[in-house]
């Protein structure tokens, strides 16, 4: 991809992010935080915490430093700010943004002429008197400091909470969902970013993938025999991510399930695809959650139980020399909380003192956490056996919903010391459990391991460290004292000022290589795909020889389609340190099969083959191209060969394909004549072409 082939500077992590304003009175903010590294101003504690400083009243006798720091320059902004931001807005903003010194979120506060915050944990103020901004405190040195007006700071504020444009609406689509339609554009510079995504959160929920497959009759124990079968699973998961009117839910639980892998492919037994729907719904129940209660859901998860061995794991035996299964207490540790290394607030990794990095477990941690994860098997209280005309006898799927459950005989009785806690000798099952899972969950590493890979699955490869900083600040407290709230993490990542100012754009290692899977749902959401049976019996499309290489819910391994730490070897990437994790996906086979498999998809739609079982039992019309999308929209400029190319820049680009790409587009589309008196297929053939060329092109491949 030659957009990613040229090495550029990174952002440049520093104290303050990058989106300030480089005046001479934003000078005065930075050179109060030098001045507090420093280790200066000290008085913020006692009489500051009380009520709003004396000084506040006096602000024209404050000094005002206006030492500029050297090399600073400010970035690229995505537009002119059309209005002042509020008060509050501000202030929102200097807490996602300066989180080490306006840490959590606070009410605003009124002492005429200031609207203001204070934050008993650093001492520090930030308030505003009609457009002026004032700082006070450690971070000013201890002086009330101007340190500027709503002007300065009013598109680098805004960036974060208004689109300017249709572009920057898509943008922040295509990163919070899988699509951007005209309405959705429309709604999300009616509302504001913020208004949005939280309304897009709240919304109800939809049909479930359980739910789903049930009200199909995928169910039902009987002759067709589907419970021995995979495939089901995948015409859920499909339904789910194309149809689903709750998309942001559904891209952040996409999000979710690539960091607690659980994979189709490495399920077996009856009834394999109802688990694994179950699983989806409850990573979707919990993006609106607690990410210590979405922990435990995972691990007393039936597919997870049989995923990664907790299903059936026992106790230690001496007579045997059998040992608890050690699975998934080291996958829980790698894997889903706290890494490999022990990592700083940004993400990067505690050294020691010969540079290098500190374990965050050994193997005896471990061997006695596996004793944590004893004892577990399928709640069959509510299930029962059928049998079937052709002789089977299968357990029927109630089970399948329902979180494992504990036989305490089975659950190791010995002691279990990891990470720096104890679990006593005798300790219950459920007691066990919830001091691990306690444990696992308080690590000061969970916050940026899992903040980064949340950041790479919507935004970016290389966030800054300062970006993963953000994130695990808020997933630590999200304002109110709360530990994993994960709307606000979510918000975190996808409202951060490197998500959402311009300065990206014009980095070529900024950004990220769209999933394979990513494109195929863009494509569907953005034109209206529909199944005319509703039973989206799209399969597994990971084959890298013949379809995507990537197909949702069926990773390879437990360590997802690629590793979140993966570099391409012998690339300018590589001379540069950056990660591309998508990437590892990528090689001759798997670019030439995206394009063929698109190819025939984008023009005639997806053709499923055999029966649908529906809830009465009745089957439909056997083969046919039952996937497809109409392209009504993108008819009606089938003659503008101009027109058209630049609705597909917005919608699939966000506005990012260059003038030359269109031209270059443009002038292959009018190869052909097409007129208004051309056939239908010609027409289609025009739009099919068009999308094809846009979806092909490496500003398309590669997101910003």
């Amino acid at each position: 991809m030659q957009v990613q082939e040229t090495p550029v500077a990174e952002l440049e992590p520093a104290p303050l992010h990058d989106a300030l304003n480089a005046s001479a009175l934003t000078s005065a903010l930075l050179a109060g935080l030098a001045l507090t590294a420093c280790g200066g101003g000290d008085d913020a504690g006692g009489t500051l915490s009380n009520a709003l400083p004396s000084a506040f009243a006096n602000p024209s006798q404050a000094p005002i430093r206006r030492e500029i720091l050297q090399g600073r320059e400010a970035p690229a902004v995505a537009a002119t700010a059309v209005r002042l931001p509020t008060a509050t807005e501000l202030m929102d903003w200097a807490e996602r943004n300066f989180s080490a010194y306006f840490p959590g979120h606070k009410g605003d506060l009124q002492s005429a002429p200031y609207t203001y915050r204070f934050y008993p944990e650093t001492g520090n103020y930030v308030g505003i008197s009609g457009a002026a901004i004032y700082i006070l405190g450690p971070v000013s040195g201890g002086p009330l400091a101007f340190v500027g007006t709503l002007n300065d700071y009013a598109t680098a504020v805004l960036a974060a909470v208004q689109a300017f444009s249709d572009e920057e609406a898509a943008r922040f689509l295509l990163q919070a969902q899988f699509s951007a339609s005209d309405a959705e554009i429309a709604a999300v510079r009616a509302m504001g970013y913020v208004a949005w995504l939280d309304e897009q959160l709240s919304l109800p929920a939809s049909t479930g993938g359980w739910d789903w497959l049930s009200n199909r009759g995928y169910a039902v124990a009987d002759d067709n025999r589907y419970y021995v079968a995979a495939y089901p699973g995948d015409f859920m998961i499909w339904q789910q991510l194309m149809e689903s009117a709750d998309a942001a839910r559904k891209r952040l639980a996409l999000a979710l399930s690539e960091f607690f892998v659980v994979s189709l492919s490495g399920l077996g037994g009856n009834w394999r695809y109802m688990m694994l729907a179950n699983y989806w719904d409850t990573l979707v129940k919990h993006t609106s959650g607690n990410f210590r209660d979405l922990l435990q859901a995972i691990t007393l998860d039936p597919a997870m139980g049989q995923y990664l061995n907790t299903r059936g794991n026992q106790k230690e035996d001496a007579a045997s020399g059998r040992q608890p299964d050690e699975n998934y207490a080291r996958e829980v540790m790698q894997l889903f909380t706290i890494g490999l290394y022990q990592l700083n607030l940004d993400g990067t990794p505690k050294t020691d003192a010969s540079g290098k990095p500190i374990e965050t477990y050994g193997a005896n941690d471990v061997s006695n956490l596996a004793r944590v994860f004893t004892g577990y098997d399928y709640d069959y209280s509510t299930s029962t056996r059928v049998i079937t005309s052709n002789g089977d006898n299968p357990l029927d799927v109630p089970f399948t919903r329902l979180p494992m459950r504990a036989t305490e005989s089975r659950h190791s009785v010995l002691a279990a010391s990891f990470l720096g806690t104890t679990i006593a000798a005798n300790t219950s099952s459920s007691a066990s459990l919830r001091i691990a899972l306690d444990a696992l969950f308080n690590h000061p590493n969970v916050g940026p391991f899992f903040g980064q890979q949340m950041i790479q699955r919507l935004v970016t490869s290389n966030p800054s460290p300062a970006y993963v900083a953000r994130v695990a600040s808020v997933f630590n407290n999200n304002g109110t004292g709360v530990r994993g709230d994960l709307i606000a993490v979510f918000r975190a990542v996808l409202l951060d000022d490197e998500a959402r100012t311009a300065a990206g754009l014009t980095h070529a290692t900024w950004g990220k290589l769209r999933e394979p899977m990513m494109r195929l749902l863009q494509w569907g959401r953005s034109f209206g795909i529909t199944s005319a049976r509703g039973s989206w019996k799209m399969a597994d499309l990971s084959d890298a020889g013949t379809e995507l290489s990537q197909s949702p819910l069926r990773s390879p391994s437990v360590f997802n389609f690629f590793r979140p730490g993966f570099v391409p070897p012998s690339t300018a990437l590589a001379a540069t340190g950056r990660l591309a994790p998508e990437f590892q996906l990528v090689n001759e086979s798997s670019v030439s099969s995206y394009l063929n498999y698109m190819q025939g998809v984008i023009r005639n739609g997806i053709f499923v083959r055999g029966p649908d079982v529906l809830r009465d039992g009745a089957n439909t019309a056997a083969n046919g191209y039952d996937v497809n999308v109409t392209y009504a929209r993108e008819l009606a400029l089938v003659t503008d060969t101009r027109a058209l190319v630049g609705r597909l820049n917005l919608l699939l680009c966000a506005g990012q394909l260059s003038a030359e790409t269109q031209t270059l587009v443009v002038n292959a589309l009018n190869a052909t004549s097409v007129t208004a008196a051309s056939t239908s297929s010609a027409k289609l053939d025009r739009i099919a072409s068009a999308v094809l060329l846009v979806m092909a092109s490496a500003e398309y491949l590669v997101q910003k």
